[in-house]
């Protein structure tokens, strides 16, 4: 689980330590990495537009290109209508801000949040929930690093997240992870399942990374 360094800001040298080779300009540097704050979270996607997750101090925006956009919102699709359709909880866009400890904001690409998770059975009128979803989605693009995404998969599973599944649009594969150890590398040919999570989904990756083609 990610902690607040004792030294509040934090060098460039730190940045590497954590994040790895991420593009700069993916770091918010006003405030000053180490010293930022869920409002500063907040205020960075209401007045910017800039989706950031909090982690340690740092604003780190999302990344998402065009390619992984259309990708993203295919799958959205797909688990929303499941979800919908069986009445399981709400599924959440890469908009929603959760929460999953003290000064720690993560912003899946895709989040499905079960009805038993979610206080009153109804969704939360607040800026950011105070939740942790049963599945997260993250649809990776060049820019995300090795060190990044193995920090989110701790975070998550930390939190109590159930089930995280990593979408790499150019490889056309999805990684599923059950635990942070626990992995199953998917690929064309092979099927989404949903398992306890989201029970009788059920998705072929052959025509889930076709879909941004014409049919002929």
């Amino acid at each position: 689980m990610s902690q607040i360094t004792q030294d509040p800001v934090w060098t460039a040298a730190d940045l590497f330590r954590r994040f790895g080779p991420i593009p700069l300009n993916r770091i918010v540097v006003e405030p000053a990495p180490g010293t930022a704050t869920e409002e500063d979270a907040v205020w960075q996607s209401e007045h910017r537009h800039r989706l950031c997750e909090l982690v340690d101090g740092v604003l780190v925006e999302k990344a998402m290109g065009y390619y992984e956009s259309y990708f993203g919102g295919e799958l959205f699709r797909f688990i929303g209508n499941f979800v919908a359709a069986h009445t399981l909880g709400l599924t959440h866009t890469a908009d929603a801000l959760f929460r999953l400890a003290p000064h720690l904001i993560r912003v899946p690409d895709i989040a499905f949040v079960s009805w038993d998770r979610l206080p009153g059975g109804r969704v939360l009128q607040t800026r950011i929930a105070d939740l942790v979803p049963d599945l997260a989605v993250e649809v990776l693009s060049r820019s995300n690093t090795r060190e990044e995404m193995e920090g989110k998969l701790r975070d998550y599973f930390g939190a109590g997240v159930r089930l995280v599944w990593y979408v790499y649009p150019v490889q056309r594969e999805v990684h599923v992870f059950r635990s942070v150890e626990n992995c199953a590398v998917l690929r064309d040919g092979d099927t989404l399942e949903g398992g306890d999570v989201l029970p009788g989904f059920s998705l072929s990756l052959t025509t889930f990374f076709n879909s941004g083609v014409r049919p002929e």
